[in-house]
């Protein structure tokens, strides 16, 4: 079944997720959501041109995208900057000393909001052309 839609609504909501805890000061979470955000708006991509997606590294998705439809080299790096807050961002022991919520800044969670919208907006473009 094609759910590319249900995927694209959950990017959609998982970006608003980290507009709101960047906001709230829980840039922690607001990295992961905007993370989260991308990876599932590329996913919704692989839905629609009938593929199944697997992983969660944005970089990879995209790549493999690649090879379907062209992908701008930003997008790349982007999606690279935010892979990294897949796990990090989670977890205390990812980091030498101190809780995640205390290693992450609000500028930090701006800047990768500012990526997940590009990927999602560069995603819908590709849903609205398939």
């Amino acid at each position: 079944m094609e759910r590319s839609r249900d995927w694209m609504d959950q990017a959609e909501g998982d970006l608003l997720h980290a507009q709101s805890d960047a906001e709230h000061g829980f840039y922690e979470w607001s990295c992961f959501s905007a993370q989260q955000a991308a990876e599932k708006a590329v996913k919704a991509v692989f839905q629609r041109l009938g593929g199944e997606a697997w992983g969660h590294s944005v970089a990879d998705l995209l790549r493999e995208l690649s090879w379907h439809r062209p992908v701008p080299d930003e997008l790349m790096q982007v999606a690279l900057e935010l892979d990294k807050a897949y796990i990090p961002k989670r977890y205390p022991n990812a980091h030498p000393s101190g809780s995640p919520r205390r290693r992450y800044t609000k500028e930090e969670a701006l800047r990768l909001i500012g990526h997940a919208e590009r990927i999602l907006r560069f995603c819908q473009d590709l849903l609205a052309q398939a």
